[in-house]
Protein backbone atom coordinates (compact mmCIF):
# COMPACT_ATOMS: atom_id res chain seq x y z
CA UNK A 1 0.00 0.00 0.00
CA UNK A 2 1.31 3.43 -0.93
CA UNK A 3 2.02 5.80 1.93
CA UNK A 4 -0.59 8.29 0.73
CA UNK A 5 -3.24 5.55 0.76
CA UNK A 6 -2.64 5.06 4.50
CA UNK A 7 -3.88 8.57 5.23
CA UNK A 8 -7.39 8.86 6.65
CA UNK A 9 -8.93 11.69 4.65
CA UNK A 10 -11.49 12.21 7.42
CA UNK A 11 -8.81 12.98 10.03
CA UNK A 12 -6.65 15.49 8.21
CA UNK A 13 -5.30 18.54 10.04
CA UNK A 14 -7.44 21.48 9.03
CA UNK A 15 -4.56 23.89 9.53
CA UNK A 16 -0.99 22.75 8.91
CA UNK A 17 1.93 25.04 9.75
CA UNK A 18 5.57 24.49 8.78
CA UNK A 19 8.82 25.97 10.08
CA UNK A 20 10.98 25.51 6.98
CA UNK A 21 14.44 25.15 8.48
CA UNK A 22 17.79 23.92 7.17
CA UNK A 23 18.40 25.70 3.87
CA UNK A 24 21.77 27.07 5.00
CA UNK A 25 22.97 23.79 6.46
CA UNK A 26 21.89 21.92 3.33
CA UNK A 27 24.06 24.23 1.23
CA UNK A 28 26.99 24.06 3.65
CA UNK A 29 26.95 20.25 3.61
CA UNK A 30 27.26 20.36 -0.17
CA UNK A 31 29.96 23.04 -0.22
CA UNK A 32 27.58 25.60 -1.73
CA UNK A 33 26.70 29.18 -0.85
CA UNK A 34 23.80 29.51 1.63
CA UNK A 35 21.83 31.26 -1.08
CA UNK A 36 21.76 28.03 -3.11
CA UNK A 37 20.00 26.36 -0.19
CA UNK A 38 17.28 28.99 -0.24
CA UNK A 39 16.79 28.54 -3.98
CA UNK A 40 16.48 24.77 -3.56
CA UNK A 41 14.07 25.37 -0.70
CA UNK A 42 11.58 27.03 -3.03
CA UNK A 43 11.19 23.71 -4.87
CA UNK A 44 10.27 22.02 -1.59
CA UNK A 45 7.64 24.71 -1.02
CA UNK A 46 6.12 23.95 -4.40
CA UNK A 47 6.01 20.21 -3.67
CA UNK A 48 4.42 20.59 -0.24
CA UNK A 49 1.81 23.05 -1.50
CA UNK A 50 0.98 20.56 -4.24
CA UNK A 51 0.69 17.71 -1.72
CA UNK A 52 -1.60 19.71 0.56
CA UNK A 53 -3.77 20.58 -2.42
CA UNK A 54 -4.04 16.90 -3.37
CA UNK A 55 -5.13 16.03 0.17
CA UNK A 56 -7.55 18.97 0.34
CA UNK A 57 -5.96 20.48 3.44
CA UNK A 58 -7.75 23.78 3.94
CA UNK A 59 -5.01 25.93 5.47
CA UNK A 60 -1.24 25.81 5.05
CA UNK A 61 0.98 28.38 6.78
CA UNK A 62 4.70 28.60 6.01
CA UNK A 63 7.24 30.43 8.17
CA UNK A 64 9.07 32.16 5.34
CA UNK A 65 10.88 35.07 7.04
CA UNK A 66 10.94 35.98 10.71
CA UNK A 67 11.44 39.35 12.38
CA UNK A 68 14.81 38.01 13.56
CA UNK A 69 15.87 37.12 10.02
CA UNK A 70 16.45 40.81 9.30
CA UNK A 71 19.64 40.40 11.36
CA UNK A 72 21.18 38.05 8.79
CA UNK A 73 23.86 39.27 6.34
CA UNK A 74 22.44 41.88 3.95
CA UNK A 75 23.37 39.85 0.88
CA UNK A 76 21.38 36.88 2.14
CA UNK A 77 18.37 39.02 3.08
CA UNK A 78 18.44 40.73 -0.34
CA UNK A 79 18.48 37.36 -2.09
CA UNK A 80 15.59 36.07 0.02
CA UNK A 81 13.55 39.12 -0.96
CA UNK A 82 14.40 38.64 -4.67
CA UNK A 83 13.47 34.97 -4.40
CA UNK A 84 10.15 35.92 -2.86
CA UNK A 85 9.31 38.31 -5.69
CA UNK A 86 10.36 35.88 -8.43
CA UNK A 87 8.46 33.01 -6.78
CA UNK A 88 5.28 35.07 -6.50
CA UNK A 89 5.48 36.02 -10.17
CA UNK A 90 6.28 32.47 -11.20
CA UNK A 91 3.58 30.78 -9.10
CA UNK A 92 0.60 33.09 -9.68
CA UNK A 93 -0.73 30.93 -12.53
CA UNK A 94 -0.35 27.77 -10.45
CA UNK A 95 -2.22 29.37 -7.56
CA UNK A 96 -5.06 30.35 -9.89
CA UNK A 97 -5.22 26.97 -11.61
CA UNK A 98 -5.42 25.17 -8.27
CA UNK A 99 -7.87 27.63 -6.72
CA UNK A 100 -5.41 28.58 -3.95
CA UNK A 101 -5.82 31.83 -2.05
CA UNK A 102 -2.59 33.57 -1.01
CA UNK A 103 -2.51 35.23 2.38
CA UNK A 104 0.31 36.86 4.36
CA UNK A 105 0.85 37.62 8.04
CA UNK A 106 3.46 39.70 9.79
CA UNK A 107 4.73 43.27 9.73
CA UNK A 108 4.30 43.50 5.96
CA UNK A 109 4.98 47.23 5.91
CA UNK A 110 8.61 46.48 6.82
CA UNK A 111 9.12 44.57 3.55
CA UNK A 112 10.89 46.30 0.64
CA UNK A 113 8.40 48.25 -1.49
CA UNK A 114 8.83 45.99 -4.52
CA UNK A 115 8.23 42.87 -2.44
CA UNK A 116 5.23 44.41 -0.69
CA UNK A 117 3.69 45.51 -3.99
CA UNK A 118 4.10 42.10 -5.64
CA UNK A 119 2.76 40.34 -2.56
CA UNK A 120 -0.37 42.50 -2.32
CA UNK A 121 -0.92 42.11 -6.06
CA UNK A 122 -0.97 38.29 -5.85
CA UNK A 123 -3.12 38.39 -2.70
CA UNK A 124 -5.72 40.51 -4.51
CA UNK A 125 -5.67 38.36 -7.63
CA UNK A 126 -6.30 35.18 -5.63
CA UNK A 127 -8.66 36.54 -2.98
CA UNK A 128 -11.74 34.72 -4.32
CA UNK A 129 -10.03 31.31 -4.52
CA UNK A 130 -11.36 28.90 -1.92
CA UNK A 131 -9.78 25.46 -2.27
CA UNK A 132 -6.93 26.21 0.11
CA UNK A 133 -5.51 29.25 1.90
CA UNK A 134 -1.73 29.44 1.65
CA UNK A 135 -0.36 31.85 4.24
CA UNK A 136 3.19 33.17 4.17
CA UNK A 137 4.54 34.42 7.48
CA UNK A 138 6.80 37.30 6.43
CA UNK A 139 8.66 39.61 8.78
CA UNK A 140 6.66 37.69 11.34
CA UNK A 141 7.33 37.24 15.03
CA UNK A 142 4.75 36.01 17.51
CA UNK A 143 5.94 38.31 20.30
CA UNK A 144 5.65 41.30 17.96
CA UNK A 145 2.17 40.13 16.99
CA UNK A 146 1.07 39.79 20.62
CA UNK A 147 2.58 43.16 21.54
CA UNK A 148 0.69 44.79 18.66
CA UNK A 149 -2.50 43.06 19.76
CA UNK A 150 -2.17 44.23 23.37
CA UNK A 151 -1.55 47.80 22.21
CA UNK A 152 -4.62 47.78 19.92
CA UNK A 153 -6.90 46.36 22.60
CA UNK A 154 -5.51 48.79 25.21
CA UNK A 155 -6.21 51.69 22.86
CA UNK A 156 -9.81 50.52 22.43
CA UNK A 157 -10.24 50.12 26.18
CA UNK A 158 -8.87 53.64 26.71
CA UNK A 159 -11.40 55.00 24.20
CA UNK A 160 -14.27 53.00 25.72
CA UNK A 161 -14.66 50.83 22.62
CA UNK A 162 -14.05 47.65 24.62
CA UNK A 163 -14.78 46.98 28.27
CA UNK A 164 -11.96 45.19 30.14
CA UNK A 165 -14.53 42.71 31.46
CA UNK A 166 -15.38 41.68 27.90
CA UNK A 167 -11.83 40.83 26.84
CA UNK A 168 -11.69 37.10 26.16
CA UNK A 169 -10.00 34.71 23.74
CA UNK A 170 -12.32 35.76 20.92
CA UNK A 171 -11.42 39.43 21.32
CA UNK A 172 -7.71 38.57 21.33
CA UNK A 173 -8.08 36.31 18.28
CA UNK A 174 -9.83 39.09 16.40
CA UNK A 175 -6.78 41.35 16.81
CA UNK A 176 -4.14 38.86 15.70
CA UNK A 177 -2.64 38.68 12.20
CA UNK A 178 -4.32 35.27 11.96
CA UNK A 179 -7.81 36.52 12.76
CA UNK A 180 -9.19 34.80 9.64
CA UNK A 181 -7.44 31.48 10.25
CA UNK A 182 -8.35 28.57 12.54
CA UNK A 183 -5.92 27.40 15.23
CA UNK A 184 -3.04 25.22 14.04
CA UNK A 185 -3.63 21.45 14.27
CA UNK A 186 -0.20 20.22 13.22
CA UNK A 187 3.11 22.10 13.33
CA UNK A 188 6.07 20.59 11.47
CA UNK A 189 9.67 21.73 11.89
CA UNK A 190 12.43 20.43 9.66
CA UNK A 191 16.22 20.18 10.20
CA UNK A 192 16.27 18.47 13.60
CA UNK A 193 15.82 21.61 15.70
CA UNK A 194 13.28 21.28 18.53
CA UNK A 195 12.25 24.92 18.90
CA UNK A 196 9.20 27.00 18.03
CA UNK A 197 11.32 30.08 17.22
CA UNK A 198 8.71 32.72 17.97
CA UNK A 199 6.16 31.23 15.54
CA UNK A 200 2.39 31.34 16.17
CA UNK A 201 2.78 30.98 19.94
CA UNK A 202 -0.89 31.72 20.63
CA UNK A 203 -2.23 29.73 17.68
CA UNK A 204 -0.40 26.46 18.46
CA UNK A 205 -1.74 26.13 22.01
CA UNK A 206 -3.19 22.69 21.21
CA UNK A 207 -1.28 21.84 18.06
CA UNK A 208 0.51 18.53 17.64
CA UNK A 209 4.25 19.13 17.17
CA UNK A 210 6.28 17.06 14.72
CA UNK A 211 10.05 17.39 14.35
CA UNK A 212 12.10 15.79 11.60
CA UNK A 213 15.84 15.60 10.94
CA UNK A 214 15.26 16.22 7.22
CA UNK A 215 16.58 19.56 5.97
CA UNK A 216 13.98 21.68 4.21
CA UNK A 217 15.44 21.48 0.66
CA UNK A 218 15.20 17.66 0.92
CA UNK A 219 11.63 17.67 2.24
CA UNK A 220 9.21 15.82 -0.04
CA UNK A 221 5.61 14.67 -0.22
CA UNK A 222 6.67 11.39 1.35
CA UNK A 223 7.98 13.21 4.41
CA UNK A 224 4.73 15.16 4.67
CA UNK A 225 2.63 12.01 4.39
CA UNK A 226 4.70 10.42 7.19
CA UNK A 227 4.05 13.44 9.41
CA UNK A 228 0.31 13.35 8.75
CA UNK A 229 0.10 9.60 9.47
CA UNK A 230 1.98 10.21 12.73
CA UNK A 231 -0.48 13.00 13.56
CA UNK A 232 -3.46 10.73 12.86
CA UNK A 233 -2.13 8.10 15.24
CA UNK A 234 -2.10 10.54 18.16
CA UNK A 235 -4.91 11.11 20.61
CA UNK A 236 -5.92 14.76 20.74
CA UNK A 237 -7.60 15.31 24.11
CA UNK A 238 -7.72 19.13 24.46
CA UNK A 239 -7.52 18.79 28.25
CA UNK A 240 -9.98 15.90 28.52
CA UNK A 241 -9.21 12.31 29.51
CA UNK A 242 -9.12 9.39 27.08
CA UNK A 243 -12.28 8.04 28.71
CA UNK A 244 -14.15 11.27 28.09
CA UNK A 245 -13.33 11.14 24.39
CA UNK A 246 -14.92 7.69 24.15
CA UNK A 247 -18.22 8.80 25.71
Amino acid sequence: MKLQDQIDLNKLPRHLAVIMDGNGRWAKQKGLFRTMGHEKGTKAVREIVEACTELNISYLTLYAFSTENWNRPKMEVDLLMKLLVSSLKKEIDTLQENNIKLNAIGNLESLPKKVHKELIDVIKKTETNDRMTLTLALSYGSREELTKTIKEISHKVKNNLISPENIDETVINNHLYTRNLPDVDLLIRTSGEHRISNFLLWQIAYAELYFTETLWPDYTKTHLFEAIINYQNRERRFGKTSEQLKE
